[in-house]
């Protein structure tokens, strides 16, 4: 009744059968762990926000970036800015998802050393491959204050560091590479630019970038959900197919004629005895 089962068919059936369902239950506890992480990161965004303002360098220092545990920590630091070293980092949203650029200034502190100040958004403009004309920062002394971010990298953005772009335009935020440029020690990690005194009031400033969402956790968990209820679907199709296949055996089995048994069967027939001779 089950030699069915060693046909090539449902060997082959069988074997992706029981590829899927490790692979689902797999598949679910990685979307269990995005859904976990956004837990995490909603939480750490919640309670750095609600930190009080410090100077940057009681938690970043020259060399060395800021534990990943501090960030977006609102920071503050005094400088003047460097325009002569702004770069623009290429294929940033702004608002209704427009494409531009972000602005980075590095800031010139008393002691010699830097910091890298993200001063926000601008369009790109007609034409890609020109940078678009900035508002210069304001002029002398500024004291900055925002949020304390790590350093971008190929890693933890996914966005390749290409060679070879336009002139003062960069792939990523990151302070290490711009102080190789300006040749100044500088506090690793950067500043996300919400406010500065003086303020920045020039027609078309860079527009500071909004606060991270922090309440939103997305449909991971839902999905994880999804795919093990798929493993736990897989068997019980399997099941499914294997009964449909039993009862087309059973149904076609009545269709056949049935068989004499030789051995139970019949015997030759006796022909009638005929009448008495007289």
């Amino acid at each position: 009744m089950y030699r069915f089962l060693l046909t090539r068919q449902w060997v082959i059936l069988t074997l992706v059968a029981l590829a899927l369902i490790p692979a689902f239950v797999w598949l679910g506890f990685w979307q269990l762990h995005r859904h976990e992480q956004r837990v995490d990161r909603n939480e750490l965004i919640s309670r750095s926000l609600a930190a009080p303002v410090v100077p940057m360098d009681e938690l970043s220092s020259v060399g060395a970036g800021p534990d990943p545990a501090d960030r977006f920590r609102p920071v503050s630091a005094t400088g003047v800015y460097d325009a002569g070293h702004e770069v623009l980092t290429r294929s940033r949203t702004g608002p209704n998802d427009e494409v531009g650029y972000l602005v980075q200034t590095p800031l010139i502190r008393d002691d010699g050393t830097a910091v890298l100040v993200n001063r926000g958004w601008v369009p790109a403009g007609g034409d890609v491959t020109v940078a678009p004309e900035v508002p210069a920062p304001p002029a002398g002394e500024v004291t900055v204050t925002g949020r304390l971010m790590v350093d971008e990298t190929t890693g933890n953005t996914g966005i390749k560091d290409r060679p070879g772009l336009p002139d003062r335009m960069v792939m990523l935020v990151n302070s290490e590479q711009r102080a190789a440029e300006l040749g100044t020690p500088m506090l690793g990690g950067f500043i996300d630019l919400t406010d500065s005194s003086p303020a920045d009031e020039a027609e078309g400033a860079p527009l500071p970038r909004d606060e991270p969402d922090h309440t939103g956790i997305g449909a991971h968990f839902a999905y994880a959900i999804q795919w093990w209820i798929f493993a736990a679907g897989v068997p019980a199709g399997w099941i499914i197919l294997l009964r449909r296949e039993l009862h087309d055996q059973a149904a076609e089995a009545k269709k056949r004629p049935a068989t004499p048994d030789p051995a139970t069967g019949p015997g030759p027939k006796t022909p009638a005895t005929a009448g008495t001779a007289g």
